[in-house]
């Protein structure tokens, strides 16, 4: 039995079995690329979900967490830190918004945001108590905790762990008039993806963020944005909603604001809708620790430059170009996505998306499926063009059959 053997052996005897890993033992990492602990190299094609958009081991971000953990590391929100503020007042700037609440995962700074909406609708909109009704989309993915998997479509995620938490309606995705039908008056938030990740990336139709922003204005209800997986650079901009013009009332942001160092998430919006909060109303022990605003703080300042939405314009205009030659040839049914993010629905005579990703990983190259038969592409936003063609060589001759 090889060492990866063994240890996958051992994981799978000691560990609960909710996910399906590719069988590879990562032992280190650097940029865009990652070897095993048999020395074998694979070329990252997936970045962690997006967690990891700045590359594995980016300088900047480990000399931010090195200095911070010579210092302080925790301290709790029971007391004030000095990387507190400014972690808060320059995520805000970034955002265009006014306050922060910082969490630690994705699936909490969702959680966060349904509360926030909530007590929104009940302090300031005027809804009646327990009557607060949020609108989310067919095929989203925000998390897996109780009350988020309550408003999933997804059956293995949701199966089996009822009773569900009311107050969600869903409607189809990039439907308006679905939408538009659906938010009553005791509506508080409109709940989206700017694009669906988990879903296969899933683009909206064009014009349908702008819509849904002018309705939620005009309908007085928060339009929220969970930009947990396509924002801090990934598709081009800052944030997906850019793509449209569009600035919702609150962005939910995770993975890549923690650098792929550590788990920070955090929701932001106006003081009018997070001033609704008062102390013993929520909270983390972990969320905001000096620790995680130290990286957030390099994250913030790399995005300030430009250069990452810069890469993933460019090398995303070239990913969506060559694989758009793939579309039509017997072996990719269709191509989604924007900047360094594609989701590829593989033929089924070319396999499943499972067995697609294992035969990449046979020739160095690391993905994931999704729903069957899609699979995922979103590399580190450091890889070099180099590299990203070497990856799609490997895909091309994988379709091939080579």
């Amino acid at each position: 039995m090889s060492a990866t053997e063994r240890a996958i052996a051992s994981a799978e005897a000691h560990s609960a079995h909710n996910y399906h890993p590719l069988p590879i033992v990562v032992a280190s990492a650097d940029g865009a690329w990652m070897t095993d602990i048999e020395g074998r190299r694979f070329l990252d094609m997936l970045a962690g979900y997006s967690a990891i958009n700045f590359g594995h081991g980016n300088q900047r971000l480990i000399d931010a967490a090195k200095a911070q953990l010579e210092r302080v590391t925790l301290t709790s929100r029971a007391f004030h830190h000095d990387r507190f503020a400014d972690f808060c007042t320059q995520l805000a700037e970034l955002c265009g918004m006014e306050m922060v609440l910082p969490m630690n995962t994705g699936a909490e700074a969702v959680e966060t945001a349904v509360k926030t909406a909530r007590k929104w609708g009940y302090q300031v909109k005027g809804v009646p108590p327990g009557q607060a009704k949020i609108v989310v989309a067919a095929n989203n993915f925000h998390g897996r905790t109780t009350t988020i998997i309550s408003f999933s479509t997804d059956a293995e995620a949701r199966a089996d762990f009822g009773p569900y938490t009311p107050g969600f309606e869903i409607v189809p995705y990039g439907d308006l008039t679905a939408l538009e039908h659906a938010v009553s008056a005791n509506t508080v938030a409109v709940l989206l993806e700017p694009i669906q990740g988990e879903a296969g990336v899933l683009v909206p139709p064009p014009g349908y963020l702008a819509g849904v922003r002018e309705l939620t204005r005009e309908r007085n209800v928060l339009f929220i944005a969970d930009e947990i997986q396509s924002g801090l650079g990934r598709t081009g901009r800052t944030f997906a909603c850019e793509h449209e013009g569009v600035v919702p009332d609150m962005y939910i942001l995770g993975k890549a604001l923690g650098g792929g160092v550590v788990p920070v998430s955090a929701v932001v919006s106006s003081s009018e809708v997070l001033g609704v909060y008062r102390p013993g109303e929520h909270g983390s022990t972990f969320g905001g620790n000096p620790l995680a605003c130290a990286v957030a703080l390099e994250v913030i300042a790399m995005l300030r430059s430009g250069e990452f939405q810069q890469r993933a314009t460019e090398l995303g205009d070239h990913l969506h170009h060559e694989l758009g030659l793939l579309v039509g040839g017997g072996s990719v049914d269709a191509v989604r996505g924007r900047g360094l993010w594609a989701g590829i629905d593989i033929a089924p005579s070319r396999g499943t998306g499972r067995e697609v990703s294992e035969k990449l990983m046979d020739r160095g190259v690391l993905v994931k499926d999704t729903h069957g038969s899609t699979i995922r592409i979103a590399p580190p936003l450091v890889i070099s063009k180099e590299d990203l063609d070497w990856g799609l060589d490997q895909l091309r001759a994988v379709l091939a059959g080579e």
